[in-house]
This record gives structure tokens, C-alpha cells and sequence, in this order.
């Protein structure tokens, strides 16, 4: 199984150590970890132009690494969103990267369970997990996040798979994204 992982943390910290742990671990039991480390990467903030679709379609016309992570995810198999929880939602850097996904779908519309949603421009779908670093984030928290990630699957024509946090033992949460 392929997996990308967002390292979301915008200082290096716990959750870094954990992603290695996880990367390595995933590793040993035959899957494909690339980290997309974030806070390196130039991507630009989406400015709502469209032109991912209607210009260039399928890429962003801001020229920045949001072209690697569309690449990285589109040949993957699970996505793991992995952040510190900051004012009650995933980081900035989380967001900022997501947003940039929008390439992904197409400029059209379809009815999903009563609702409009993009179709896909590529075929392929994937799971969705988070990895969270607590950081006094409450129960409350982390059900909003869960729900707010729940709902994009439902535009990346995905499944959730899981929400781990860095307190559990890494073996649980490898464990958890291989039910993929």
C-alpha cells in the first residue's frame, strides 16, 4: 500500500519523531511511506481563481509545490493528515495544502446522497486518516476535526479510515491504516 503522509507540524517536535516511527514501522511491515514535510515546501495559499480548472486544468497556475503533493496523493492509496491540534483545528500548513487539492476534482457537478459535490478527475480513490498531537485539544476537538475530514472524503469521493493520536502506541495506528 502506498502511503502519503502531510507532516502538517510547522516546527520540528513529538510529531515528527512519531511520523518516523510510523514511517519506519509501515515500512517494515511492506507498505510505501512518502512524508511531505510541509513547512519546506513552497505552496501558496489558493486564491479561489479556478484556473486549476478552466487554465491549466488539473494543476494550479501558482507555480509551487502543491503540483508534488497532487502528484504524491493521486498515486496513493491512503492519505494521512498529520498535525498538532491548533485552536481546535488541524495546522495552518493542514489547511493551506488541502485547499490546494481542489485540482483533483472536476469543475462539474454530480448529486451525492442529496447533496452537490465535484466528481473526481482521476479514477482513483483513497482512504483518508489523521494523526493528531493532542496538545490539549478536548474530546469536543477532535470530533469536529473527525466530522470536518469526514465531510471532505465525501468530495474526494474517499473514505475515512481513521483518526490516531500520537499517544497511542505507533503499532495501533500502522495497525489501523493497514484495515486499508
Amino acid at each position: 500500500m502506498k502511503i502519503c503522509v502531510l507532516n502538517g507540524n510547522s516546527e520540528p517536535g513529538e510529531l515528527d519523531v512519531f511520523l518516523s516511527r510510523f514511517g519506519l514501522l509501515a515500512e517494515e511491515r511492506g507498505h510505501s511511506v512518502k512524508v511531505l514535510q510541509l513547512r519546506d515546501m513552497d505552496i501558496k495559499y489558493c486564491i479561489g481563481c479556478f484556473g486549476c480548472w478552466v487554465k491549466t486544468p488539473g494543476e494550479c497556475i501558482a507555480r509551487d509545490d502543491s503540483a508534488e503533493v497532487c502528484r504524491t496523493v493521486v498515486h496513493s492509496d491512503v492519505l494521512v493528515c498529520a498535525s498538532q491540534v491548533k485552536m481546535g483545528q488541524v495546522s495552518a500548513l493542514v489547511k493551506k495544502t488541502l485547499d490546494k487539492l481542489i485540482p483533483l476534482v472536476l469543475p462539474y457537478f454530480t448529486v451525492h446522497e442529496g447533496e452537490i459535490h465535484h466528481p473526481q478527475r482521476y479514477a482513483r480513490t483513497r482512504e483518508l486518516a489523521l494523526i493528531l498531537q493532542k496538545d490539549g485539544a478536548d474530546e469536543e476537538d477532535l470530533a469536529i476535526i473527525e466530522r470536518s475530514f469526514r465531510r471532505m472524503c465525501i468530495n474526494f469521493d474517499s473514505s475515512f479510515l481513521s483518526l490516531k493520536l500520537t499517544d497511542e502506541p505507533v503499532e495501533e495506528v500502522v495497525d489501523a491504516l493497514a484495515a486499508a
